[in-house]
């Protein structure tokens, strides 16, 4: 009987290592994808973040500014406000008192408009005797918020008076001292401090004390 030899396949030591290389080969190259994956996410999330806190940044300060814009653009008009006003009542003529008054107690409350004019039916005693007449233009205004939407102005007027004692006129400056309420469509709520220097005649007051 014929012996056959069975011949056992021992496969090339070669192929393993082969196998082998190229399986490591393939984890390094899936392990730095992975590691590029992980960096682009860390990567993309710190944009974010600092794109967020850019962005809070610029929001905090666009708001900042718009709140000083405001405010300034408030205060030039309460300065505008009192100039006009004290200019109107800085001027006065003898001969049409009923026009005065109208500019008196214009733009102020109903409360210092019965005030003021009182007290101008109190200086005809004084204004038509002596011929009183004057005219004003603006020197400056300096507003401040008090808070809750009301403005304190300090507005200085230029003013030139003549009357029967001083036919030449007589140049001043008229001090006024006013508060307005900007909730309240910028009515006047108050005037004090009025004065000007026009000698031993004085000057008369626009609102009482």
């Amino acid at each position: 009987m014929q012996k056959t030899a069975l011949i056992e396949h021992n496969p090339n030591p070669a192929d393993h290592t082969n196998g082998d290389v190229e399986k490591s080969q393939e984890k390094g190259i899936t392990l730095r994808i992975e590691r590029k994956k992980a960096i682009a996410v860390i990567a993309g999330a710190a944009v974010l973040t600092a794109a967020g806190i850019g962005s809070w940044q610029l929001y905090d300060t666009t708001t900042e500014l718009n709140a000083v814009r405001a405010d300034n653009a408030a205060r030039q008009h309460a300065e505008q406000v009192a100039l006009d006003y004290a200019i109107g009542a800085a001027q006065m003529d003898f001969r049409d008192l009923e026009a005065w008054k109208g500019r008196l107690t214009a733009g102020t409350t109903p409360e210092l408009s019965t005030r003021l004019g009182q007290a101008a039916t109190s200086m005809e005693q004084i204004i038509v005797p002596l011929q009183w007449a004057s005219t004003a233009q603006p020197i400056t205004a300096k507003a401040e918020s008090t808070g809750d939407g009301t403005y304190s102005v300090d507005c200085f007027v230029s003013v030139r008076t003549t009357n029967a004692q001083a036919p030449d006129g007589i140049q001043s400056t008229a001090t006024y001292q006013l508060s307005m309420d900007s909730r309240n469509d910028w009515k006047i709520t108050e005037i004090s401090g009025v004065g000007a220097a026009l000698g031993d005649e004085g000057a008369p007051a626009a609102a009482p004390k």
